[in-house]
């Protein structure tokens, strides 16, 4: 309806715009014609005045469509002519100067934490039953704490019997030493009857000698007859007397001498009897102290400070642990617990053969976690494992970690390692805008208020900790002293305009 009307209007506006010219094309021949009177002077002088109010009439008509046409239009068109006049608003932005600067090359590597050392709890006593454990998966412990208590009642037992036969060989002990002390005095004893034989020989001696120089001199009275025979041969008979004495006396030295070397074997055979008791003894003694030290071993203690983990299933400490040792278990010559030494971890990395020699030692690593953000840790290469894989073309790089309870063995980390240092180009890493494409994009500032976007090829990111003070490397697209729009670059498109607020 609101269409039919507008098309009436303007046909209605047409026709009043077309009698006013066919009026005047009329009036127009009339003046052409030679002037015959007033009269018809007076005739020209009407006919131009209708012809005015006419051409106002007309005027008056075109505006009111106009008007009406402009009054019916929606309000969302009336006001589209100002929205298109108005200017747009210019975004607030900072920029930085491309620059160069030492940029550090980083390997990039994923791996899995590792025990830095695992050492064995093995049990110092075999075929105990475990009657206690005191540790779980996990814990932390100190050198020398108690982590497991065997059965020791079996040992308790020998120890007491042990103990008896101790008691029983020092008691034999004993005995075979008073046995040499008697022998010892035998000893003495001989030794002085060998003296008191050898001052009895003596005597005899001189009695024998003085008998025979009293013979002597009997006989020499008896061949002058000054003598009788009966006299002389009481001197004969006096010296063999005192020569059989002497006799006597020697064989008396020997018996005692034999007593004397008899006493001495008899020291000898009770020294060795007294001797073979106390090695007894000792053997006893030092059963007694094995004992008490397989008493003491019935407690399994830490050897080191660490960590708790499981060995595997046959008792090795290799990172495979299956579970801990449990009450009831018999043990043996397989560890009972594992321990991470000092808790330390380690992360491994392969590495392709053809990279190794980007790997220093003891070059710095940033090591994160994709599903734990809190894990950023600061490592450092320790070891490149001397061994290629022969399948895989790869070698182990072993990387020392920090201590850390968001760490546990197992876990899936990101290596990134540090192989040398370069200048390079950069700009804030807030500037590079990454495309789907895998592409990245910057803004350049042209001008002082025109941003245009430059596709470029961006390299290493250094501080990426930091995202407010991260840079990143720009090996094509830029050079040094290209000034590219930082804060409020996300918000831009190429071509728009800008202000800087930061003066550079």
């Amino acid at each position: 309806m609101a269409h039919e009307s507008v098309s009436d209007e303007k046909q209605d506006a047409h026709q009043a715009l077309q009698a006013p010219l066919e009026a005047q094309d009329e009036f127009d021949f009339d003046l052409d014609s030679p002037p015959i009177d007033a009269k018809r002077g007076a005739r020209r002088r009407w006919f131009a005045s209708r012809r005015s109010i006419a051409l106002g009439t007309v005027i008056a008509l075109v505006i009111g469509v106009g008007a009406m046409r402009f009054l019916s239009k929606p309000a969302t068109r009336q006001t589209q002519p100002a929205q298109t006049a108005a200017v747009a608003p210019q975004l607030s932005v900072t920029v930085a100067a491309v620059e160069m600067t030492s940029v550090s090359r980083t390997l990039n590597a994923t791996g899995t934490v590792a025990a830095k050392e695992l050492v064995s709890v093995l049990p110092q006593v075999s075929n105990l039953q475990i009657k206690e454990i005191s540790v779980k998966e996990g814990d932390t412990v100190k050198v020398g704490q108690v982590m497991a208590v065997l059965d020791y009642s079996v040992l308790q037992t020998q120890g007491s019997q042990v103990q008896a036969d101790l008691e029983k060989s020092q008691a034999d002990v004993q005995q075979k030493q008073a046995a040499l002390a008697q022998a010892q005095a035998a000893i003495a004893q001989a030794q002085a009857a060998v003296g008191q034989a050898q001052a009895t020989l003596a005597q005899n001696r001189a009695n024998l000698g003085q008998a025979e120089r009293t013979l002597q001199r009997y006989q020499y009275l008896a061949n002058q007859g000054a003598i009788s025979r009966q006299e002389l041969d009481t001197r004969v008979t006096a010296v063999t007397t005192a020569a059989e004495t002497v006799r006597v006396a020697e064989a008396g030295i020997s018996s005692a001498q034999a007593n004397v070397r008899s006493a001495e074997a008899n020291v000898s055979r009770a020294q060795a009897d007294v001797s073979s008791s106390q090695a007894v003894v000792r053997n006893y003694q030092a059963r007694v102290q094995q004992s008490k030290i397989e008493l003491t071993q019935a407690l399994v203690f830490a050897p080191v400070s660490g960590t708790v983990v499981a060995p595997s299933a046959e008792g090795r400490c290799d990172g495979t642990g299956q579970a801990i040792a449990r009450v009831g278990d018999t043990s043996g010559n397989k560890a009972l617990f594992c321990l991470i030494r000092n808790g330390l971890l380690e992360l491994q990395v392969k590495i392709p053969d053809v990279q190794l020699k980007e790997v220093p030692t003891r070059a710095p690593v940033s090591v994160t976690n994709n599903a734990d953000t809190r894990i950023r840790l600061q490592g450092r290469v320790r070891e490149v494992v001397p061994l290629v894989d022969p399948q895989s073309r790869q070698a182990t790089v072993k990387i020392d970690l920090p201590y850390s309870s968001l760490l546990k063995p197992g876990m899936f980390l990101a290596a990134a390692i540090t192989s040398n240092t370069a200048e390079a180009l950069t700009v804030p890493a807030k500037a590079v805008l990454p495309q789907p494409d895998g592409k990245a994009v910057v803004y350049l500032l042209e001008g002082n208020d025109t941003a245009r976007a430059q596709t470029v090829e961006a390299g290493t990111t250094s501080g990426s900790g930091d995202l407010s003070t991260a840079k990143v490397e720009i090996k094509s697209g830029l050079k040094e002293g290209d000034r590219v729009i930082v804060q409020g670059a996300g918000y831009l498109k190429d071509g728009d305009k800008v202000q800087v607020v930061n003066g550079q």
